[in-house]
């Protein structure tokens, strides 16, 4: 560990900063933020300074830097414009054992300003001990992205219910078990989801009914894991991933995908093909229910979106009757995803004005649709788990009034490394899927803008990319 990382307590107490240009101000906000008392010594000060300074957030003193200046403060940033001026403040720091930050030269500093995580009163702090500020500035970027700003919020929450608790419970490991019920259960998600009243009540009902040894508490995750590429999962689909005990998958969820849930979580298997089922629908119901009253932090993870065609609807129904806590998060759909990869917008002003998601085949296996409603011109439609039933949807379709040259897309592995377009029309669709040996999971499109195709492509897999197909196959 080249440097060692601590947290100052700047709050009213007396900080320097030398320099008025635009870089000191950057290091200022931080100070003001911080509850410093600032003082800034500089001839002039830049528009930003100018304005704290009128604000009263900061003493100015209008001339050079001088040694007395450094009398009674507890931290020092020099960040004038002169390399002689920033030395001699480094030497007369150092020599008095104070903290001092010559901005942008790291050979001069005795502490580093890192890149900050601010959700206060939680901070990350991201620092490469100055070898690259613009690459620990990514990684705070990055992290932004994975940290919700409601875990400030969270931690204000948690702080006001940390006398009540230790009240309730005389050892830490029980303190530290009844957390982590909170901190990984209905608690956070209610803040996360901006009701923090009704987790705040949550949070003092917990307390309330809390047994005197506290017991892990199970819950449901109805993830949508997308078409199959990794960066279209959600954060909060990736957060709760990597929350889970267990994760319940299907057949359609891609490997890759798979890969990103918590390492030493239990996979469970529950892929269905047509007449190949590992697991009835209600016999994955009552998993679900059966893993989470054993205290399991469970995520169901289903390709695309759980309420589109994931049979979501049926699982929180099951859950909801044996009072088993859960949550859904949306997932992009195989028909938005595959389409977009494939350069086919679903509705356009000049193709088409509406677009219908159906499903391939009903639950007795039929393909008994309302074909008079589907078979409109200025229509897309999008056909889920269709391949089966390609010669019953074409000859339909054209019975009921679409012409046979309509335009019709196969996409198979939409949005993967092993993404397969093929066009076609109505008349050719079924010698089509037999001739080109299309496998699921394809979604077929049915529509005028098939035809903007070929113009709008954009997506092309990696050139011999061999990534791992979707499959019936279980993941060990």
């Amino acid at each position: 560990m080249d440097l060692f990382p601590v947290f100052l307590d700047l709050e009213n107490r007396a900080c320097l900063v030398a320099g008025g240009g635009s870089v000191a101000a950057r290091k200022v906000a931080l100070l003001v933020r911080a509850g410093a008392r600032v003082q800034v010594v500089a001839p002039k000060l830049c528009d930003e300074l100018a304005a704290l300074k009128e604000q009263g957030q900061i003493s100015h003193s209008a001339r050079e830097f001088e040694d007395a200046d450094l009398d009674d403060k507890v931290l020092v940033i020099a960040g004038t414009d002169r390399h002689e001026v920033n030395r001699r403040i480094s030497e007369l720091a150092n020599a008095r054992n104070l903290p001092v930050n010559v901005v942008d030269q790291p050979e001069l500093c005795s502490f580093i300003v890192p890149s900050i995580i601010d959700r206060s009163p939680v901070q990350i702090a991201v620092s490469t001990g100055g070898a690259s500020p613009v690459l620990a500035r990514l990684l705070r970027a990055r992290l932004e992205s994975y940290v919700p700003a409601a875990y400030g919020r969270l931690a204000k929450l948690v702080e006001s219910f940390r006398e009540q608790v230790k009240q309730r419970f005389t050892t830490i490991p029980q303190r530290r078990q009844f957390w982590e019920n909170v901190l990984q259960g209905e608690v956070s998600e209610l803040l996360f989801s901006g009701r923090d009243e009704l987790a705040r009540r949550s949070l003092q009902k917990a307390l309330d009914e809390s047994e005197d040894e506290p017991h892990r508490i199970g819950e449901v995750y109805l993830v949508g894991a997308g078409p199959g590429d990794p960066d279209l999962l959600t954060f909060r689909a990736l957060r709760l991933m990597q929350m889970a005990d267990v994760v319940v998958y299907d057949r359609l969820v891609a490997p890759p995908i798979l890969d990103m849930a918590r390492r030493d979580a239990e996979r469970i298997y529950v892929g269905k093909e047509r007449d190949n089922h590992t697991l009835t629908q209600e016999n994955i119901n009552q998993l679900l229910v059966r893993l989470a009253k054993e205290g399991k932090r469970v995520v169901r993870l289903k390709g695309g979106d759980p309420f589109i065609f994931g049979r979501g609807g049926e699982e929180i129904s099951t859950l909801m009757e044996n009072g088993v806590a859960f949550q859904v998060v949306p997932g992009i759909t195989a028909a938005s995803g595959c389409a977009t990869y494939s350069g086919i917008p679903l509705t356009h002003r000049d193709y088409a004005q509406s677009v219908v998601f159906v499903t391939g085949h009903l639950q007795d296996g039929t393909v008994n649709l309302n074909w008079k409603a589907l078979a409109h011109p200025n229509q897309t439609i999008v056909f889920y788990m269709g391949l089966h039933g390609v010669g019953i949807v074409s000859e339909q379709l054209i019975a009921h009034g679409l012409p046979a040259t309509m335009p019709v897309a196969l996409v198979q592995q939409g949005t993967t490394q092993n993404q397969r377009v093929v066009i076609t029309d109505l008349e050719r669709l079924e010698q089509t899927v037999r001739e080109e040996d299309l496998k699921p999971p394809t979604i077929i499109i049915v529509g005028h803008v098939v035809e903007l195709h070929e113009k709008l492509h954009w997506f092309e897999p990696l050139p011999g990319a061999n990534p791992r197909p979707f499959g019936g196959v279980p993941h060990v």
